[in-house]
């Protein structure tokens, strides 16, 4: 049996998966009130960093402080599916599941957003706490880190798919080598940047996974999402239709982000 821990990023008290693969992760514990979940601000951490990185501080704590065989990242209101069961809950893969898809593929992702009538770069853009530089210092940052991987963040962005939610499975060995990578180009991402713009760090994460994949010819096998709370799914698709028509959250603000001056 593998050692499994999937990381449930969470900043609030909800219900959690009942298998033992699932490890609920307060994040941005640190000057927090305890919730009974283990705390992202132990040992190695970035815990303060939360309001920008968003779970991303959850997943730091996974990589510098957990001994597994593998590891994952989802959100306490978004888990993966292998097929639809009686509740939402109870279609949250299990360990089972997991181990099954894991024998023949480097990473479990989520399926795919496809944006249709706008690449990933255009997508990212749209945001209303996103800015003409954004793209261009978070090419800036990949290529300082290691410039082999120019061309696989330009192919990714002329996409209109893309594995979002910062969500996935894969062995320890793997992630390490992710986050070794993504957390230096995200730093540097960082450095060039206001820090008072909001979770502008963990929305530009998003996209570097498909990045680190296509650079490195990973296999990966995609799951279905299930949504805890189905009400946030309607939102994000109102908020793409405003964003798509040049409204950019006019009407509703999604993010609870800053907005842009």
């Amino acid at each position: 049996m593998s050692d499994i821990k999937i990381i449930v990023a969470t900043h609030k008290k909800y219900e959690m998966p009942e298998d033992s693969i699932y490890l609920p992760v307060h994040v941005g514990r640190e000057g927090k009130e305890d919730l009974g979940y283990t705390g992202d601000n132990t040992g190695d951490n970035i815990s303060l960093k939360n309001s920008t990185w968003c779970e991303l501080t959850g997943l730091y704590w996974g990589w510098k402080n957990l001994d597994c065989d593998y590891i994952g990242l989802v959100q306490y209101r978004r888990h993966f599916m292998k097929k639809k069961k009686s509740s939402a809950m109870a279609s949250v893969l299990n360990r089972q599941e997991a181990e099954k898809i894991l024998e023949s593929t480097d990473i479990i992702l989520p399926k795919p957003r496809n944006y249709l009538i706008m690449s990933l770069a255009e997508h990212f853009n749209g945001y209303d706490f996103t800015i003409d530089s954004d793209l261009p210092n978070i090419r800036a940052s990949i290529h300082e880190v290691d410039p082999s991987y120019d061309d696989a963040f330009d192919r990714v962005m002329r996409r209109k798919k893309g594995h979002m939610l910062n969500m996935f499975i894969m062995k320890k060995s793997l992630a390490d080598q992710f986050c070794d990578w993504e957390y230096q180009v995200l730093s540097r991402y960082e450095s060039k940047i206001d820090p008072n713009r909001g979770r502008l760090v963990g929305y530009a994460a998003e996209h570097m996974l498909d990045v680190w994949i296509e650079r490195n010819g990973l296999k990966y096998t995609e799951c279905d999402v299930v949504l805890m709370d189905k009400k946030n799914d309607i939102y994000r698709k109102i908020d793409f239709v405003c964003r798509k028509l040049g409204l950019k959250h006019r009407f509703i603000d999604l993010t609870g982000v800053n907005k842009k001056s």
